[in-house]
């Protein structure tokens, strides 16, 4: 995959569960990851580069990005401008 622009492709990381206590979390109560793995990187828009790479782990928004299943694995295909911050 390669995104065009200022798009990136997240790598959602799984949602936990357990809390810290212990409790196991049922998949009806699990929230949304959001925190995952940059796999790839557009070229930036309008002679802006981009200011995240390839691997870099990221927080964004609760509802940011497109969702979309490659090859058996769920991604995320998203604006730079959505990442709030590179971890």
């Amino acid at each position: 995959m390669k995104p065009i622009n200022d798009r990136v492709v997240v790598q959602p990381s799984p949602a936990e569960e357990k809390t810290k206590g212990g409790i196991i979390i049922p998949d009806t109560a699990k929230e949304k990851p959001q925190r995952g793995k940059i796999i790839a990187v557009g070229p930036g828009k309008d002679g802006n580069k981009m200011t995240v790479k390839k691997g870099d782990i990221v927080l964004y928004g609760k509802y940011a990005g497109q969702e979309l299943q490659y090859e058996g694995k769920d991604y995320l295909i998203m604006r730079e401008d959505d990442i709030l911050v590179v971890l």
